[in-house]
């Protein structure tokens, strides 16, 4: 006859030794930039306002995730659930390393006051004059940083 709870029992140490061995992460194609020091990723700013508010909008505290190794915050839980949903809609593309840079070969954080949405895709720029420059022609940069992406994402893992 078999043992009810002894059985349960040795499913669960079955089925929790499975999970400790492979914990569950969130994944990213892209490295983000985040601040050392905070682990914010775009120093706090809310990546869902972009598009819906269309406006670099500060996240709150209390509306926090973390995803892709950084964290990430919202103005409000409509936004955070959002993001978790569909991440790969509004992460800035190349993690928010500005693409005029991506495209020239080298990573230089992009500024989440500088920004624009192309294609549906967020990007973010060091300064107001590369922004004005990727507008002119998006296509034809992004397609470039496309093609340099994985050399630059290359040299910035440790």
């Amino acid at each position: 006859m078999l043992n009810a709870p002894r059985l349960m029992a040795g499913l669960l140490v079955v089925i929790l030794s499975t999970f400790a061995v492979q914990p569950i992460r969130a994944t990213t194609t892209e490295l983000i930039v985040a601040d050392r020091n905070t682990g914010l990723a775009i120093s706090g700013f809310d990546p869902v306002a972009y598009f819906v508010d269309r406006a670099a909008m500060p996240g709150s505290s209390d509306f926090e995730c973390s995803f892709g190794g950084a964290v990430w915050r919202f103005r409000n839980e409509g936004n955070r659930a959002a993001f978790l949903a569909h991440p790969e809609v509004y992460l800035p593309r190349y993690g928010g390393y500005d693409p005029v840079g991506v495209a020239r070969g080298v990573a230089v954080a992009g500024h989440p006051q500088f920004w624009l949405i192309a294609n549906e895709r967020l990007y973010l720029f060091y300064s107001p004059e590369v922004q004005a420059q990727f507008a002119l022609d998006p296509e034809r940069i992004s397609a470039t940083a496309d093609r340099k992406w994985l050399s630059v994402r290359h040299e910035l893992v440790p």
